[in-house]
């Protein structure tokens, strides 16, 4: 996952209304001209998102607390963080529909850039999933399902009525789940930070890095196995995510929090 979150973009957290569970996502567009410059350009994608967030934040008949949806999708495969997660979404129509399904858009429109890439529609299953894993059900419906309009327009539509798979190929067969030795990865949290270049050499700590880019926490380049200063910052938010606090948070893993880490991210950890 290719995740742009709300501090790279240079937002505050959002003011959105909390919302820890929905039946699902929905699938949206824009319903407005796209420019297929987005194509060749990813800086172009960014701008584009900041200019939905300016226009809903400027929309004084919605009255928008920010942009309207969860994640939005770019053409190079980019999910870019707008509510973000524990967030009800402003995008289906009204608070009863905002409450049933958290929202998804990808950046394609009715004019332009119309046709979705295999890496816009791999980022929008990437967002979905992350959902899923917080408090999102199993549907996956278009805007256009329960709410008078064309979103998601014609292929994105398509795409979700055949169940949103993934492009590429089928899921693979799960193999054996990895073991994880808590002991372990505490022993390199405690000491990689502070003798930076001499990592302890333990293979399950480049798993947890892997769960904790899927969660959004840490970027794909710092999963290197080494539990340096970064990865422990973002085993603090993935604490935090869990709801610990204090020194129950310092991004040393602890067996609780590890072992939700795990059951998500198909790992199983021993004491």
């Amino acid at each position: 996952m290719k995740l742009v979150t709300r501090a790279q973009l240079g937002w505050p957290a959002s003011a959105a209304p909390t919302q820890t569970s929905a039946k699902g996502v929905k699938v949206h567009y824009e319903g407005t001209t796209v420019s297929v410059e987005l194509l060749d350009d990813h800086d172009l994608c960014i701008a584009e998102w900041k200019s939905i967030r300016k226009s809903h934040l400027a929309n004084e008949q919605e009255n928008y607390s920010d942009i309207a949806y969860n994640y939005g999708a770019c053409p190079h495969g980019y999910l870019l963080e707008g509510r973000g997660l524990g967030k009800r979404t402003g995008a289906n129509g009204n608070q009863e529909l905002n409450r049933a399904h958290y929202a998804i858009v990808g950046l394609v429109g009715d004019k332009g850039l119309t046709k979705p890439t295999d890496a816009m529609l791999g980022a929008i299953r990437d967002g979905i999933e992350l959902l899923r894993r917080h408090g999102a059900g199993r549907e996956i419906k278009g805007h256009r399902d329960g709410f008078a309009t064309a979103c998601p327009g014609k292929h994105l539509y398509e795409w979700v009525e055949k169940g949103a798979p993934r492009p590429g190929g089928s899921t693979p067969v799960p193999g054996p789940r990895p073991v994880i030795d808590v002991s372990k990865v505490v022993a390199a949290a405690t000491h990689d930070p502070a003798k930076p270049g001499t990592p302890v050499s333990y293979a399950g700590v480049k798993t947890v890095e892997k769960a904790l880019v899927a969660e959004g926490l840490l970027e794909s380049k710092f999963a290197d196995g080494h539990f340096g200063t970064t990865t422990v910052k973002a085993y603090a938010a993935w604490q935090q995510r869990c709801g610990f606090t204090g020194d129950d948070a310092n991004g040393i893993p602890g067996q609780v929090s590890l072992e939700k880490l795990g059951r998500e991210h198909g790992f199983t950890v021993k004491p």
